[in-house]
């Protein structure tokens, strides 16, 4: 039997929803074993000549002086490991890391559930959040594959799922009557045909809304997808591309991941998540892939090979460069109290827009500030007859506002990138260029 086979049938066996739920592509995918697989056996021979990388002949890296002067802060061993290719998975020290820091996140305290934390894998390695999306896509999307979206969401996904892999985007309600729906998937999965499996993005905290759930809105959310997963399949994809910024004591920030896991066999959660907000590593494109379950099991080892596999296909290897930075950063005694630090001034930000949005609209501006307690955004819905694509126009020619439009009547302002003491202008120019587009669009309307 090869060892595609193996791996398939071991998902088939131990887990046949997951199998259901693979992808053409991914039921294809094996990790070779070319260069880097042959390369890994050979580590520690006396005469190395198998992977293309130039070196200083001991597996050392050969450095350019304008490079190396660059990274002389680093150890030896750290500037090896940031110059030389990094493993297909990522760096073992920072997965270990990774990982550990991402449990004890995870915040069981006494109005939780009292269980034990359930099981999960070393995360792979990916070039930021969006390519964990991307890999999570190849192993679950594919030609027609149901993929349901929040409505409204960031509008990358229908590029991440639809044009890479030919799934079908479907829609489900974010928001009933302004606020947060914890029930809004069920009926979007229960339009589907029985037994069909489905992948469903979990955005929390949300973009473009800046949102994430209470308690009691988890457990509703949870319980849907669980009755959902009787009938189904169902793929719950918790891109966490906000973690932990989330500004009201009262709202766990624990990862819904935690959540989802074990609750049936066919419910899948995956976690996508970054150093890229957090850790205002931006450039630095570094985001992981978590499954629900530990490395030894044998549906994790089977989708672990599967995402090597694809992974190389993609990128090759996940930047070792950025890696390294984070490893770094991961290791300093100081971090959290940074990151902490971060969270407040984004609270700080988060109030100040949330306050002048309200109170405009209570003098009655033409918009609803929705709900927000989260993440780096702000969104509003639009007064009836503002569409947002000729608001944002209009904004930027008439009132020099940038925001960008979620259509159909949706503006999303990232208070994230506002100085503090712009807040309030920006708030003033947007209500008076709305209170302008609605006298124009109504004068239109009367001609």
């Amino acid at each position: 039997m090869s060892k595609l086979d193996e791996i398939n049938q071991a998902l088939r066996s131990e887990a046949p929803a997951v199998w259901t739920a693979l992808s053409p592509t991914a039921r294809q995918a094996v990790y070779p074993a070319d260069i880097p697989f042959q390369a890994a056996e050979a580590r520690g021979t006396r005469y190395n000549a198998t992977i293309g990388q130039i070196t200083d002949g001991a597996g050392g890296v050969l450095q350019l002086p304008a490079v190396a002067s660059l990274l002389a802060g680093l150890s030896d061993a750290a500037r090896n490991r940031a110059l030389l290719y990094s493993p297909i998975p990522g760096q073992t020290e920072l997965r270990r890391l990774w990982r550990e820091r991402e449990r004890r996140q995870a915040e069981w305290d006494e109005a939780s559930e009292a269980r034990p934390l359930p099981p999960s894998s070393s995360p792979l390695v990916t070039s930021g959040l969006t390519h964990a999306l991307a890999l999570a896509a190849d192993l679950f999307g594919g030609p027609d594959r149901a993929v349901l979206v929040p409505d409204p969401c960031w509008g990358n996904y229908r590029q991440v799922f639809a044009l890479r892999t030919g799934a079908r985007i479907e829609r489900y309600p974010f928001y009933r009557d302004g606020e947060f729906w914890p029930g809004g998937v069920a009926p979007a999965l229960a339009r589907l045909p029985p037994g069909e499996p489905a992948v469903v993005v979990l955005n929390f905290p949300s973009n473009p809304g800046g949102y994430m759930p209470t308690r009691a809105q988890r457990s509703e959310l949870v319980a849907s997808l669980v009755a959902a997963a009787a009938d189904r399949p169902v793929v719950a994809l918790c891109d966490e591309a906000y973690a932990s910024l989330v500004y009201d004591p009262e709202i766990p920030r624990r990862s819904l991941f935690w959540d989802l896991c074990g609750r049936s066999p066919q419910l899948i959660p995956v976690r996508a998540s970054g150093a890229t907000k957090e850790f205002l590593l931006f450039g630095g494109r570094i985001g992981f892939l978590t499954l629900p379950w530990d490395d030894e099991h044998p549906v994790a080892s089977a989708l672990d090979d599967k995402l090597r596999c694809l992974l190389r296909a993609g990128v090759g290897s996940p930047v070792a460069l950025s890696q390294e930075i984070l490893l770094q950063a991961l290791q300093d005694e100081g971090l959290e109290g940074q990151v902490d630090a971060v969270r407040s001034e984004m609270a700080r930000r988060h109030r100040s827009m949330c306050g002048a949005l309200a109170a405009a609209e209570a003098r009655g501006a033409p918009l609803r500030l929705l709900p927000s307690n989260s993440g780096a955004f702000v969104l509003l819905e639009l007064s009836a007859g503002l569409d947002a694509e000729s608001a944002r126009r209009h904004l930027i020619e008439h009132a020099s506002v940038g925001v960008v439009a979620v259509p159909p009547r949706y503006l999303r302002l990232a208070f994230c990138s506002t100085a503090p003491e712009d807040i309030e202008p920006l708030v003033d120019r947007l209500v008076v260029g709305l209170q302008g587009l609605e006298v124009a669009t109504a004068g239109t309307a009367g001609a």
